[in-house]
């Protein structure tokens, strides 16, 4: 499943190339804008263009997807680096470090290798610099380059606390995807992205705080790991989503001034329309608030060009999940987070003890188990096994 997946991502990206360059030979776009949009240097735009020229399409073909880099390290290579480190070196810089290893323990790998292990593992902590001279950020020129998603837990209704989760475009402003939850977290953020990607197609980046649903920050208040990545982290790299981090509050501010908005405006809505519950609250959000919002508030585009991209034929509902390992049981069950999901009988495999499958948790509760692409279960979210 994964592999396919990969496969039609390549296809999108290959897709989206092309049409980007009808647009750059149209002189629609120029080089700067091209390469923005497809999220790489004016300098590797170049060479995407040459090999198109010289080969078509398949010149844009990653020889990589599937392949294991040769240059990947050995997960006990990194264990052994790593536990050095912390019970011989630790009073040691990264530098002087890397210097023993090398000499010492058989090391061959490159200071910057050994610099960013210590650094994803929280062994030590990245240099600080004075805070930046902060300029208004221009919004991206069209619709689909950006996408902001955050959350608000408000009192919407006397009394009452949720959270408003709202995705929202960076070049217009436009509420993409907006609905009320109990707590924002992975499901509330997985919903948001499905609504997105469904009602208007793959986007080019997804920009959030730093909420541990959204990013893993191995030092209070650092720099976000970008290699140990979050559910949410890796259903977007499985879209070819770029997740951009923001640092600061004044970084947000284009959705911290909606919530502001939407907190003054649709509180004094939902009291006047006498709304009471969540469902109610959500219906009014989306067919009344949004698109009254979106037609006041919203922002026309410095171009009526769109980057975003239709998702036909990848499987969504099984990217945007909770996805974990796990090795089934003798009695071909298997235990995730309290609940037992018996396997049922199945005609390609006798059983399954001892198997090492995939559990994919959905928005709702729901599961499911895959043994490769293959599934062979799916699970209410009671763990009762459904027809």
């Amino acid at each position: 499943m994964v592999m396919r997946d990969r496969a039609l991502i390549e296809g999108v990206r290959m897709s989206t190339f092309e049409n980007v360059y009808n647009l750059y030979k149209s002189r629609s776009l120029d080089t700067r804008e091209a390469s923005a949009l497809l999220g790489c240097s004016v300098r590797h735009f170049y060479r995407l263009r040459q090999e198109y020229d010289a080969h078509g399409v398949e010149g844009l073909r990653d020889g990589r997807v599937g392949r294991v880099s040769p240059h990947k390290a050995a997960d006990a290579e990194v264990e052994v680096m790593t536990r050095l480190y912390q019970e011989r070196y630790r009073e040691f810089s990264v530098a002087h470090f890397h210097d023993f290893a090398v000499q010492n323990h058989g090391l061959t790998r490159s200071y910057s290798w050994i610099n960013s292990l210590l650094k994803r593992e929280g062994l030590v902590e990245a240099s600080h610099r004075g805070g930046p001279h902060r300029l208004r950020r221009e919004r991206r020129p069209m619709r689909g380059m950006m996408v902001h998603q955050d959350g608000s837990k408000h009192e919407w209704i006397q009394g009452v606390y949720w959270d408003l989760i709202v995705t929202l475009d960076d070049a217009t402003s436009e509420i993409l995807s907006g609905f009320f939850v109990l707590e924002e977290g992975t499901e509330s953020s997985f919903l948001g992205i499905h609504e997105v990607i469904e009602n208007y197609g793959i986007f080019c980046s997804f920009y959030t705080d730093r909420g541990s649903h959204y990013f893993v920050t191995p030092v209070c208040g650092g720099k976000v790991d970008k290699q140990n990545l979050t559910q949410v982290g890796r259903s977007l790299k499985q879209l070819g989503i770029q997740h951009i981090a923001a640092y600061s509050p004044q970084a947000r501010g284009r959705s911290e001034r909606a919530f502001g908005t939407i907190q003054d405006r649709l509180v004094p809505e939902l009291k006047i329309a006498g709304i009471t519950d969540m469902d109610q609250a959500n219906r009014y959000l989306r067919e009344i608030y949004i698109p009254s919002h979106n037609a006041k508030f919203g922002k026309p585009p410095a171009s009526d060009k769109s980057a975003f991209v239709p998702a036909s034929g990848l499987d969504l509902k099984n990217i945007l999940c909770k996805q974990e390992e796990r090795t089934v049981q003798n009695d071909n069950t298997v235990r995730i987070h309290g609940q037992i999901l018996q396997i049922p009988a199945s005609p390609e495999r006798h059983h399954f003890v001892k198997a090492q499958v995939q559990v994919n948790t959905y928005p709702d509760g729901a599961k499911a188990l895959f043994y490769g692409p293959l599934c062979i279960g799916e699970y209410h979210a009671d763990g009762s096994i459904k027809p």
